[in-house]
Order: structure tokens, then sequence, then C-alpha cells
């Protein structure tokens, strides 16, 4: 398209979120649900909702994201409940356990399929009558005093329209190799792989986060039927398991995220399953037995890339705002809770007034997770002499319970 043409359709909306992920789908479904009409709501997304809910990765939810998810409707999503959350560093003396019993909450969080977060959220957004426009690509975006302006082509026909709306949500983030530099990024040198795992001695709904010389491994309890979710996805297989959000059926499976080097990920993504397993086990111990199964693995570059600022009438949430470091799981989770802030300021009106005050409102939390996870993943993957104060440090926290407290209440809540 040239700057001289005219997109012979012309639409108009006051709000218009780009990208259908969960905290797209969620502001919009909030939207509505706040007073704002459907039909005066955009959702944009390149990607079709079937293809959205064959995504097989997996996402650890907190016990606030779950609130966020019932007050939109959309929950119960198929899970497994964390109930412990075991805190450690390799090599080192001391450790820390979270537990759901000393925090009076049914569960810390959940593990859930990213597919499974999508359907029950689509349901919701279908059920209110938004208008989706997917397959779509947003071409340009032209900010003007009263308005911006959308370019946007039907990925399905070719055809193209262009959207007039009152604000513009960023909800798209992508992989942090793939975005454009933001205010705050840093490269963390480091590679996430990603995978499904066995182990022959779990322990039912526990998680762990255990930190390396190169980076933390954390492994997410996972039910006997999400796993077989998660290959019907992934291999195209015939699976038609499928495991409640209070399922306790499990038997040793697991999300894997391992964070290592490039070179280290090159090569363990090339190894075969027996000996790759064997490396699993080497850097995690046997806390949870023999690793006996992984599924096929991907790999992922790690990095920070942040830009907290608005324009007067455009503003980015959860990973367009901020891509983070997997480590303690906040990506998601943080994403969420910018969604309740900027859907309960925008149902008061959908002005630039209204996106400076979710700036400074969301400015404290989003701060706290970013340098909170920017810490854990430079400081704690390195083998200096200093680790050793990592060890203890885990060690003070499980001996003073208010200290973990603070540290749970950050994890599911973030900072409020």
């Amino acid at each position: 398209m040239t700057d001289h043409d005219t997109p012979p359709v012309t639409l108009s909306c006051d709000v218009a979120i780009c990208g259908a992920g969960p905290a797209g789908m969620a502001l919009a479904a909030l939207l509505a649900k706040r007073g704002i009409p459907a039909h005066r709501i955009a959702l944009i997304d390149a990607k079709t909702l079937a293809q959205s809910s064959a995504d097989p990765r997996s996402l650890a939810l907190s016990w606030g994201s779950r609130q966020i998810l019932e007050d939109i409707g959309a929950w119960p999503v198929a899970g497994t409940a964390i109930n412990e959350i075991h805190v450690s560093r390799r090599g080192q003396f001391g450790r820390s356990m979270i537990t759901s019993t000393e925090q009076g909450v049914p569960a810390l969080g959940y593990v859930t399929r990213y597919g499974d977060i999508v359907k029950a959220l689509g349901a919701v957004v279908d059920a209110a009558g938004i208008a989706t426009q997917r397959p779509a690509r947003v071409d340009a975006l032209d900010e003007l005093d009263d308005e911006v302006i959308l370019t946007i082509t039907d990925l399905a026909t070719g055809a193209a329209r262009s959207l007039h709306a009152g604000l513009v949500v960023q909800a798209e983030g992508g992989l942090f190799n793939e975005q454009q530099d933001r205010a705050q990024r840093r490269d963390y040198g480091q590679t996430a792989i990603i995978a499904q795992v066995r182990s022959s001695r779990a322990i039912a709904h526990r998680a762990y986060e255990r930190f390396t010389d190169e980076g933390p491994l954390a492994l997410l309890p996972q039910g006997e039927a999400q796993l077989g979710a998660h290959l019907s996805a992934q291999m195209g297989a015939q699976v038609s398991a499928r495991s409640g959000a209070h399922s306790g059926t499990q038997s040793g499976e697991y999300s894997l995220v391992w964070c290592v080097r490039p070179a280290r990920a090159e090569q363990l993504l090339a190894l075969d399953d027996q000996a790759f397993l064997a490396q699993l086990g080497e850097a995690f111990g046997d806390r949870v037995g023999r690793f006996t199964y992984a599924s096929p693995r991907l790999g992922f570059p790690l990095g920070l890339n942040a830009d907290a600022r608005t324009t007067a009438r455009t503003v980015a949430i959860g990973n367009a705002a901020q891509t983070l470091h997997p480590v303690a799981g906040q990506g998601l989770n943080l994403g969420l809770r910018d969604v309740t802030v900027l859907a309960r300021l925008l149902a008061q009106g959908a002005t630039p007034q209204m996106l400076a005050q979710f700036t400074a409102a969301r400015q404290q939390d989003r701060s706290t997770t970013v340098r909170l996870t920017d810490t854990m993943a430079r400081v704690f993957a390195n083998n200096s002499p200093a680790q050793a104060l990592l060890g203890l440090s885990l060690a003070a926290i499980d001996m003073v319970g208010p200290a973990r407290s603070v540290l749970a209440e950050l994890m599911m809540y973030g900072r409020r």
C-alpha cells in the first residue's frame, strides 16, 4: 500500500487492542464487563483463534491471576495446582520452601497451557460480542491529536481497511530476539530450553526453582492429562485427556524451563533423549528421582526489554511493555495485573488522561518486578564466591516466616 492509497473500508472504535493473546483478550473482556459497549472495542491479531489455541507452551499462573480470570469469567482453566515452591542453589547449602498452607490460600498458583487460557478467554470475548479481526496485521499506526488511525490488512483475503480508534493498546509482545529495542534492554546471554519431562519420584503439586552457574532451572508440576494435551498439540497425536484446574492426577510430569548459555543450549538440543535426560539429572540433582522421559525440545533466547512510557493515545501492556526473564514466572502475571488497572481506568473514560493515570499507577509494581527478575537472572547465574550468600539467604528466608510471606506476596500479587 502506498501513502496515497485509501483502504476501502473504514471502521471506528473507542479502544483498539493489538494482540489477542491472554493479556489482549483479558483486557477486551474486562472492558466489556466494566461497561464499554462491545461494538466500541476492537481486537486485532495475526493468528486465528484455532492457531493460538494449539500453542502447547506451559505457563505459571499465580493465585492473584486466577482471581483476575475468575473476575473475567474465564476460570476454571485446565491445569495443575502449585501448593509448594522449593527454591535452591546448585552446589550450595540452604533452600527455601513456600507453601500455600502457610500463606492461607488454596494454591500458590497453577500450571496451564497457553492454548487453554486462550480458549477460555476466547469464549468470554465471543459471548460478550466483541468484534475480533483475525487473522489481520496492523501495517501502520498514525497518532493524531484526537484519534489514532490504524491501517489493517486482512491476511485471509488481502483486503485493507482503516480503523479509527480513540486509544490503542499494544498487547502483542513477541519473542525477545524479534523485538525492537526499548528503553531498558539487556541480553542475558541465556537460552531457555523448554520441554515436558517425566521423573520417577515426583512430589505432587511441588514446583522447583533451582539456580545453577548458567541460569535458573525450573520444574513446574503437570498432571498426566496435561502432558497428553501437550503432546497432542505439539505432535498432532489424537490424545483426548484433559485435567481440571483442581486435578490431583500426578505421575511425575513436569514442564521444564532450563536456562543455559547459548553454546550449551545448542549442545543440549542436539542430544538424544537419554543423553539429554542424563545432563538434566546432573544439573538438577535427584530430588525428584531419575528423569525418564523428555518431549521434543525448543530453545528461546532470553532478555529484558521494557519501556513503561505511553504516548497521549497509545499504551503497551504485558509482554509488549515488559519482556522479562522467565525466572519466578512473572511475565503473564504482571501482564494480567496491567490489564486489571487499565480496564478499571478506561471504564471511567477512554481518554489520554486515563492512560497517564495508568502509567503512574503501574510504575511501582512494574519496576519492582523488573528489578527482581533482572537481579535473579544476572546475579545468581555464575559461579563466583558470592553465590554462597544465595544459599545463606535462602536458608535465612526459610527460617523467618515473615520473609517467606513477603516473597510469596510478590509472586502471587505483585507489589501492592
